[in-house]
């Protein structure tokens, strides 16, 4: 199941409590988990490091096969093992409460017997961060607990599981018998009392969080026969929405590469204004008002603090510079980094991103605030003056150029500002200049960005390189149907590989194919009105991604089918949703 130690990224599981989010792996081993947040350190890392990083093992003792699967309309994860000696069901959570997110973190981990009798090898060490921090144990009140720097965590058990503590973390077995049942949980905090529920308290919190799942999704807008794959994207998607703040992480994950000993390793723990803009339209889309509108809130609260930067800190603040630590890496990719370098770029797409999220709120039937609307009014003003300068564009390249998708992205910024002034949301005083400059971005794009010979918008003007994000063009509402459907079908010719794109010309070379590309094409050529083809290239798709338990990563090889990047990726999750959308509109239709 392991190769050189690394599980294959399609077989990680997913928890979550809205806070933190783990990663359990197929094998009983949880290998990634930050605490107390998506962003902080983390305390288990053996997903970057085999050898060497902190991990929570329950694995039978004997060869085994494995079923998982993730409980209906929940984020409880349910794997059953089964042993030449029986079978054990483990059931797995991120706890919350009755009343919502717990003010602590607690990764609970019960096992019951099926069938038989089946032993657990248990191991929980914390990981050591590339040797920069030393784990070690104490004992406070009675009970014995480990410390990771400031971080305290406790383990807590039935007391038929028998353990063995040490400064590396514990060791142990839990043996289960048919009709039997134990539970073990991880309880942490950071530089905070840390509280210490009896285990029957743990036990019954799984419970509660199922059940809360459960609830929150039959708040989900969708009929449909695709009803359980979009519910397991919006759930997903709410696992990445960090509601101490109502930001919306791009990824759980720092440093996934995206091509197999390739040094493309990035940390997505951070709030990107573009995916955090698609994600409020999904949530919108879903009829989850109530996340929208926090999220909506915070991207707006954070612009109005430091202008129209491309990414924050959950919390709001700058990203920190890109910093390297003496880890192995995933399967041997370096660098494993924390930080990212996209906080200084320019990308003029935050425009366009802001003002759809604004307009899918408003067209939601909700209302803009006066603050609010002065502060997009200042936006509009600002795009209107600056879309005709370089910029990094969607890709955060490295040479700022003037891509087609930024311009577009300009063109929508303005064309909603307009429609926002028409509506009374927004200030109507510079209304006919958003227009005029509008109306000059699009000529300017159907001038210097369409290529006759590839017969297709391309990537820059001049150039012959092409850029799957251009299907997003459609979306958008961006006029011209004839040139659309052109342009995607030249990205299908030089792009595509199976179900699969690339995210633009030469990537074939450095990475894997970008699966929001794919369902981006899914959903433009439905919206063209193409449906029978977009169904038939969803269907693809899922197909191709079934071996996953539905936790989608950024990228896939698209030989191998092994997916590549951060995980859950929170930009395949909401495209693959609203795919979804579209082509159940385009049913509905007929």
């Amino acid at each position: 199941m392991r190769t050189d130690g690394y599980l294959p990224i399609a077989r990680y599981g997913a928890l979550g409590d809205g806070r933190s989010v783990a990663l359990s792996g197929a094998d009983g081993s949880i290998d990634w988990w930050c605490v107390p947040n998506l962003d902080s350190p983390p305390f288990f890392d053996r997903l970057l490091d085999a050898k060497h990083g902190g991990r929570f093992v329950l694995q039978p003792d004997e060869p085994f096969e494995v079923e998982r699967r993730y409980l209906d309309d929940s984020n409880v994860l349910e794997t059953i093992f089964t042993t030449p000696d029986g079978r054990a069901r483990l059931t797995e959570s991120l706890n919350s409460g009755t009343a919502g997110r717990l003010p602590w973190t607690e990764l609970a981990r019960r096992v019951e017997g099926l069938e038989g009798s089946v032993r657990f090898n248990l191991v929980m060490r914390p990981g050591r961060r590339g040797n920069t921090v030393n784990p070690y144990r104490s004992t406070i009140g009675g009970r014995t607990v480990l410390h990771v720097e400031h971080v305290m965590a406790l383990l807590v058990h039935s007391d038929e599981v028998r353990v063995e503590w040490s400064d590396e973390g514990v060791t142990g077995e839990v043996v289960v018998a048919a009709g039997e049942r134990r539970t073990v949980a991880v309880v942490a905090g950071r530089n905070e009392p840390l509280v210490a529920p009896s285990i029957e308290e743990v036990d019954e919190r799984i419970d509660v969080s199922d059940n809360a799942w459960r609830v929150w999704c039959q708040g989900v807008r969708f009929e449909g026969d695709d009803r359980a794959a979009f519910i397991r994207s919006a759930l997903a998607l709410k696992l990445l929405l960090y509601s101490p703040s109502g930001a919306i992480a791009a990824a759980a994950t720092t440093s996934v590469p995206e091509s197999i000993g390739s040094d493309k390793n990035y940390d997505y723990r951070y709030a990107w204004v573009r995916d955090a803009g698609y994600t409020i339209k999904a949530f919108l889309t879903a009829g989850l008002q109530a996340e929208a509108k926090a999220a909506l809130t915070w991207l707006l609260d954070q612009v109005g603090r430091h202008g129209t930067r491309v990414v924050y800190t959950l919390d709001g603040d700058a990203v920190p510079d890109v910093r390297s630590l003496d880890v192995a890496g995933y399967r041997g990719s370096q660098p494993v980094v924390t930080g990212n370098a996209a906080t200084a770029q320019r990308q003029h797409g935050v425009y366009g991103d802001i003002f759809e999220t604004a307009a899918c709120f408003v067209g939601s039937g909700n209302i803009l605030d006066n603050a609010s609307a002065e502060l997009l009014s200042h936006l509009a003003d600002e795009c209107a003056d600056r879309w005709r300068m370089p910029d990094a564009g969607m890709w955060e390249l490295q040479e700022e150029q003037h891509y087609t998708m930024s311009k577009i992205s300009c063109w929508q910024a303005l064309t909603r500002a307009v429609d926002l002034a028409d509506q009374g949301q927004l200030p109507t005083t510079c209304r006919d200049r958003w227009s005029r400059e509008r109306d000059r971005i699009k000529d300017w794009i159907e001038t210097e960005c369409w290529s006759e010979r590839k017969q297709a918008f391309v990537m820059v003007p001049g150039s012959d390189k092409l850029d799957a994000s251009l299907a997003l063009a459609v979306r958008f509402g961006f006029d011209g149907r004839e040139r659309l459907v052109l342009t995607l079908d030249a990205i299908d010719r030089e792009l595509g590989a199976g179900p699969f794109h690339y995210r633009y010309t030469g990537m074939q070379a450095e990475e894997g194919c970008f699966l929001a590309c794919s369902f981006w094409m899914v959903s433009a050529r439905a919206q063209l009105g193409f449906y029978a083809e977009a169904r038939e290239r969803y269907d693809r798709l899922a197909a191709a991604l079934s071996q996953g338990h539905g936790v989608l990563a950024e990228m896939v090889d698209p030989k191998t089918g092994d997916f590549l990047g951060n995980l859950p990726q929170g930009l395949s999750h909401l495209s693959h949703l609203m795919a979804l959308s579209v082509l159940n509109d385009g049913a509905s239709r007929k």
